[in-house]
């Protein structure tokens, strides 16, 4: 099995190769939060995660919106 390696929040991961954005929220066990997904520092709307797919050495950062005031 071929394996993509990213940098997700600083740390290197690994994946399998043609895994989406949606993929990774699942695993993280994210989708039922409010988070944003910047890979390389651009912001992928939510409608976009089923088709993007990361790519070897993409960096991804994975942020929890947190209310307050």
């Amino acid at each position: 099995m071929e394996i993509v390696q990213i940098v997700l929040n600083g740390t290197p991961h690994q994946l399998g190769v043609q895994q989406t954005v949606a993929a990774l929220v699942a695993q993280l066990n994210m989708s039922d939060k409010a988070i944003a997904v910047a890979v390389n520092r651009n912001v992928i709307a939510r409608q976009r995660w089923e088709d993007y797919q990361l790519q070897s050495h993409d960096v991804v950062d994975v942020v929890r919106a947190i209310g307050g005031g």
